[in-house]
């Protein structure tokens, strides 16, 4: 089990439960039902589209809810037993935990974790797990299952009543009541090598493979990838012992070193080069060459012995392709690999949207997850609430801009998973373009390493559309009124572009304390375009405690009426105003459908 575990939440009752469950899955997320659950991690309007999104993308459920909702969720999607993720219900009041779905998959493990934090017994139904205490489909991190197809078979045999025995050592199968014997007719067998299982033995590979690479800038990952398979396969050593894929600090962004990880299943990790010339004693291919190049006499050598630790031994010495060289060590015991070294580092800069917890994407939700650090204006990160519980918090203040972006990309240069939160959408108005600003200027080889990626929000310009009716139904632009980075003039130029070309205009940060004229002069230039009574949207505090949308004409518009928190959508010639049934007002700007209706018309007679 590897994906964050979801606790989902149906009643405001279940809430407490949930975070007492925080304790016992400490990785776990809370999903309440919006309109009965507040302050859960996220909040899902559909009980069985949630449960079903989190069900294909593999996440662990724990329901605290009736059994017959998660089986009747999921039911539609049953495939392969093997492929299912863990479905565990537990009882509201937590007198009871039960794993549905599964139980080979950590679901036995997972309600047998929280009976023990709750002094309930889980209600395992599964032979193998009640009779002999544990799951020989379901070994514990570290260890793999290289024949989970021959299960079954084993497992019916041996609870038929044949014995067995265990070749190699694998501390996980002591104080278990399987019916040991030297003669065994069915065996257990430990190794790193490639060895044949059948329904008479389960092959279990612990994780004790550090396979070290080096390659060219550029290296296809075909090439590198045949190569590690070779060099594998000519040592008899199998791909599930592998704990990880590692190399130099320099090769961090390397697209064939991180697709081969990939592609195997493990991460890939880096050393600085100071670490991997501390193995120079242990290298059997030191090369001068290499030293000169990156700072140490071996990449692929010194890589794995250094996974591998100082009792770890190199199994394979360098081989080579002709972009590419691989070297194998052994640890003595299984690696924890995602412990060793760095990763590498990650930014997301990430639009939350107006403030709104239900207007988060889920792709922002899961960047927010993922992320180790959060760097932001204050408020920005308050808004995330539950969300950013458990993570290190770097705050900052209105007009530090670049600093939290240096300090972003320096954090996520030392392996770190970062997400730069900004309100709206991140790449409008918002730090998006900055980032890569820095990144172009600053030309720095460890920020360049780190993967950035950039994950759209809701626009201030789009929720006020949305409150209010559909205002940008035809053609619009975005202005911004703040002359701290944009010269008055050009503003005044392209707002009187804007109003010659009769764009519908989203307005942001209209006016500060010291700045209120450009607004004054965008009414100015804009009416001798349109009509004074165009409609205009304000929207204030959108999302958030405060929220106020109101629609006045273009000839009331002043500085008075708007903040620095306030988006005003200033309507083209076409926008209208419709009164509602209930008192209230719409706006929208007609596409044109009328028109075309029209002229079918016509063409028909």
């Amino acid at each position: 089990m590897t994906e964050r575990p979801a606790i989902v939440v149906l009643t405001a009752g279940g809430l407490s439960l949930a975070r007492c469950l925080q304790a016992a899955l400490p990785d776990a997320e809370i999903l309440g039902l919006a309109g009965r659950v507040t302050e859960a991690d996220r909040s899902f309007a559909s009980v069985t589209g949630e449960l079903q999104v989190l069900f294909q993308a593999g996440r662990p459920i724990v329901g605290i809810c009736a059994a017959g909702i998660l089986i009747r969720a999921v039911a539609p999607l049953l495939a392969d037993k093997r492929a299912e993720p863990p479905v565990i219900a537990l009882a509201e009041d937590g007198s009871a935990v039960v794993p549905l779905l599964g139980g080979h998959q950590g679901a036995n493990h997972i309600a047998i974790t929280i009976a023990r934090h709750l002094d309930i017994e889980a209600a395992i139904t599964t032979a193998g797990d009640r009779r002999f205490g544990l799951a020989l489909d379901d070994p514990p991190s570290g260890w793999r299952l290289a024949n989970p197809e021959h299960y079954k078979d084993f497992a019916a045999a041996l609870l038929a009543g044949q014995s067995v025995r265990i070749e190699g050592k694998a501390p996980w199968l002591r104080d278990t009541a399987l019916p040991l014997a030297e003669d065994g007719g069915l065996s257990l067998c430990i190794t790193e090598q490639q060895v044949e299982g059948s329904a008479a033995r389960l092959v279990y590979h612990p994780a004790v493979l550090a396979v070290g690479v080096g390659c060219e800038r550029g290296a296809e990952p075909d090439e590198v990838m045949q190569l590690v398979r070779t060099t594998l396969t000519d040592a008899g050593l199998a791909e599930g012992a592998i704990a990880g894929i590692f190399s130099i600090d320099l090769k961090a962004d390397e697209v064939a070193i991180n697709s081969v990880a990939e592609a195997l299943g493990v991460p890939a990790r880096f050393f600085d080069a100071a670490t991997l010339e501390a193995e120079r004693e242990r290298l059997v291919n030191p090369s001068d060459l290499v030293f000169r190049e990156v700072g140490c006499h071996g990449v692929a050598e010194g890589a794995a012995l250094a996974a591998a630790g100082p009792n770890g031994a190199l199994l394979v010495a360098k081989t080579k392709s002709r972009r590419a060289t691989c070297a194998i060590a052994r640890a003595p015991a299984p690696l924890q690999a995602s412990a060793i070294g760095c990763g590498r580092g990650s930014l997301a800069v990430v639009g939350i949207g107006p403030g709104e917890a239900t207007w988060r994407t889920a792709e922002a939700e899961a960047a927010l997850t993922q992320a180790t650090d959060l760097i932001g204006y204050s408020l920005y990160i308050d808004l995330l609430g539950p969300l950013a519980a458990g993570k290190a918090r770097h705050d900052y203040r209105l007009g530090e801009e670049q600093a939290r972006v240096r300090a972003a990309l320096d954090l996520a240069a030392t392996g770190r998973d970062v997400a730069l939160v900004c309100s709206g959408d991140a790449g409008i108005y918002a730090m998006a373009a900055l980032v890569f600003e820095e990144l172009e200027r600053g030309a720095r080889g460890d920020w360049n390493r780190v993967a950035v990626s950039v994950v759209p929000g809701i626009s201030a310009l789009q929720a006020a559309a949305a409150r209010i009716g559909a205002p940008l139904g035809h053609d619009f632009c975005a202005i911004s009124l703040s002359d701290l980075l944009t010269p008055a003039e050009v503003i005044e130029r392209r707002l009187e572009a804007a109003a010659e070309g009769d764009f519908v205009v989203a307005l942001y940060n209209p006016v500060s304390q010291r700045r209120t004229r450009l607004l004054g002069r965008a009414v100015e230039i804009l009416s001798r375009h349109r009509p004074t009574e165009t409609p205009v949207v304000l929207a204030r505090n959108l999302g958030r405690d405060g929220e106020d949308v109101s629609v006045i004409r273009l000839d009331e518009l002043s500085a008075d009426r708007v903040d620095m928190l306030t988006v005003v959508l200033i309507g083209s010639s076409a926008t209208r105003r419709v009164v509602r049934g209930d008192g209230g007002t719409w706006v929208y700007t007609p596409r044109g459908y009328a028109a075309k209706e029209s002229k079918s018309s016509e063409d028909a007679a």
